[in-house]
């Protein structure tokens, strides 16, 4: 990694970084994905808010997950961005192995019903998972997979 995550190429999730369920999320996407190919990066931090100004999302009270296959270029007419379920399932995807086969499997399920079960999950996360209590990385590459220098999923 020698370019800066900011300017890096490739996958980055955009999530809650005030979220137990949402950094929970984070951390098995780090397990699962062998390859070290996805960054991440919470909605709170500078490179998000820049990015959810710029496509016309909330800059706040996150209720969504964002994944965008390729970061460098998030900023080009065009660029393709996936929200909520869809996001979740490309990030999957893009972690290869077992990730990749429960990425398949959610995405057997209509994009109606998982995004509705999303919603609900959403709604009452911080009361089901409570906000996000920062602890040691488990393996010490992990805090250089997050943008904006904040590492979120500590």
């Amino acid at each position: 990694m020698n370019a800066p995550p900011e300017s890096a190429a490739g996958p980055v999730l955009l999530f809650d970084g005030e979220c137990g369920l949402c950094n929970r999320i984070v951390r098995l996407l780090l397990r699962l994905d062998d390859r070290g190919e996805l960054r991440f990066a919470a909605l709170q931090s500078a490179p998000a808010q820049a990015f959810l100004r710029a496509h016309g999302l909330p800059t706040e009270h996150f209720d969504t997950l964002v994944f965008v296959p390729e970061w460098a270029r998030r900023d080009k007419p065009g660029a393709e961005i996936f929200l909520r379920t869809a996001g979740a399932i490309a990030a999957l995807r893009r972690c290869g192995g077992a990730g990749r086969g429960l990425g398949d499997l959610l995405a057997i399920f209509p994009a109606a019903l998982r995004d509705a079960i999303y919603r609900l999950i959403a709604r009452w996360r911080y009361k089901l998972f409570g906000p996000w209590r920062a602890c040691p990385q488990p393996r010490p590459e992990w805090p250089g997979r997050f943008l904006g220098g904040e590492n979120q999923s500590g």
